[in-house]
């Protein structure tokens, strides 16, 4: 008998765990260790932001589907990972520490025959001062309740318009360092567009600021796109649509410090600034959730299989080259630990060897360039792939039978411009691969043939019938395996 152990249940770790519980057979273990009672379809958080959802739409129970399929869930955080057991014994186990089920606080050991770490993020609103809606200024949709509160400010301020005072808003990136430029995107343009249904579009200052060094970057240092047979940048793509929606942009910024109604930021050529909000969405950057490890001594050996950004060290090539000499093979293929091959990372827990957009800093030494996203579509292939290859090996394999590296793989991505049966907008895009290529595709990194991109209301509709169809799937509802990732 094997057991394997998931850490989190976002759209990795759900679709790693539920697939090896569907090929594994009843003398075989699937345990899922997560904090979290609920599911949640993140994507559509940007809807809930905006009201045109509620937070019931976005998440369900975990329980009991679960145990419809008899997976062994845990309620709990993961605290340490002990990939060598301890001085009485020398099987692998993780400490966790309960959160729900009646045993809040509890810490148990829970050892494990293969372990994928898929804990996603800590949301480091700490990193900025004064960002977040805990303990700051700003509100967030990178949760469901966070969404419900952010749409709860954002109808405040449609009240307050509609009583003839003017708004400032101000939605983007928190930090130099950010990542999923996309969800703050989806949102700046569903406000312009709830805000052109309220009748008071003309009541609002909208303003963009990111970290990218040109808009439409997006983290993966932009793309060219395949229109009419023609290859236009997503750079022109993104100023065409901000300037067509009347939305006015700061790049190349890092925000140093929110305080209540004002944003300090520093730009890339060092220079500083100030801007005045009455409603903020700042997306946090992400860090590893804290995950410590030891060895079977009990000494901390921590930085041996994590990096220090916090994310699980895989097969990638970690040696800090400078970027004229980034290669697509520098990414991982199996997601396994060269020092522990029992263990796997899957979405945002692994850490990837560098970014993909090109690295900058401020003359003040500040880094100021997007984190590589590695969440939705690459997320739920990791996850499916890792699985693969758990359980072949298993099953007798020797090692890793399944390869799906970021250089290697192809995404679909449709954002929000804006929800409406009628007049919703979407801008649907396919990239590949998701990490550019230029020795394979000289020159733009990737293939124009599956390279492209349309904005309108098709695009709407496909955003929304993925949210029902992926929550159909993450329900485990009949027919779930046939739909893709």
């Amino acid at each position: 008998m094997a057991r394997v152990v998931v850490l989190g249940a976002g759209v990795s770790g759900h679709t790693a765990a539920t697939f090896l519980r569907d090929w594994l057979g009843p003398q075989h273990e699937v345990v899922v260790v997560t904090p979290n009672s609920k599911w949640n379809w993140i994507p559509s958080n940007i809807w809930v932001g905006v009201g045109q959802m509620t937070k019931d739409d976005v998440v369900f129970d975990l329980a009991p589907v679960y145990e419809k399929v008899g997976i062994d869930y845990r309620q709990a955080k993961a605290v340490s990972i002990h990939p060598e057991g301890g001085e009485a014994e020398d099987v692998p186990y993780v400490t966790i520490e309960y959160t729900g089920q009646g045993k809040e606080g509890e810490k148990e050991l829970i050892s494990y025959d293969y372990l994928i770490n898929a804990t996603g993020p800590k949301l480091n609103f700490g990193a900025t001062e004064g960002l977040g809606p805990d303990n700051g200024y700003t509100v967030s949709v990178c949760t469901a309740d966070h969404a419900t509160h952010a749409n709860e400010e954002f109808q405040k301020a449609i009240a307050k318009m509609k009583a003839g005072e003017r708004q400032r808003f101000v939605i983007g990136t928190g930090h130099g360092m950010c990542t999923c430029q996309g969800a703050a995107f989806e949102y700046v343009f569903n406000i312009e567009h709830e805000l052109r249904k309220a009748g008071v579009r003309d009541l609002a200052d909208i303003k963009w600021i990111s970290n990218e060094s040109f808009l439409g970057d997006f983290g993966i240092g932009g793309l060219h796109l395949k229109q009419g047979g023609y290859a236009a940048s997503s750079r022109l793509f993104a100023e065409s649509l901000y300037t067509e929606r009347g939305i006015e942009w700061t790049i190349g910024a890092h925000v140093s410090k929110v305080e209540e109604g004002k944003i300090h930021y520093e730009l890339l050529d060092g220079s500083t600034g100030e801007m005045e909000f009455d409603f903020s969405m700042l997306i946090p950057p992400f860090a590893g959730v804290g995950l410590k490890a030891y060895a079977k001594d009990g000494s901390d050996m921590t930085d041996k299989i994590f990096a220090p950004n916090g994310f699980l060290k895989v097969d990638a090539d970690y040696s800090g080259k400078p970027y004229e000499e980034w290669k697509a093979s520098d990414w991982p293929k199996t997601y396994q630990n060269p020092d522990y091959p029992n263990i796997f990372a899957v979405g945002i827990a692994f850490a990837p060897p560098h970014g993909i957009s090109k690295p900058m800093k401020s003359p003040n030494g500040t880094p100021i360039s997007p984190t590589p996203p590695r969440t939705g579509m690459p997320s739920g292939i990791i996850g499916k792939t890792v699985a693969m290859s758990i359980r072949d090996m298993i099953n007798g394999a020797e090692k890793p039978t399944h390869h799906a590296s970021m250089a290697e793989m192809g995404a679909a991505c449709v954002a929000s411009a804006g929800k409406g049966l009628t007049n919703g907008t979407a801008a649907a895009l396919t990239v590949y691969p998701v990490v550019p290529d230029f020795d394979k595709y000289p020159g733009i990194g990737r293939d124009l043939d599956y390279t492209f991109g349309e904005i309108g209301l098709a695009g709407h509709w496909i955003k929304h019938i993925l949210h029902h169809m992926f929550i159909y799937k993450a329900k485990l509802k009949p027919g779930w395996t046939l739909i893709p990732e």
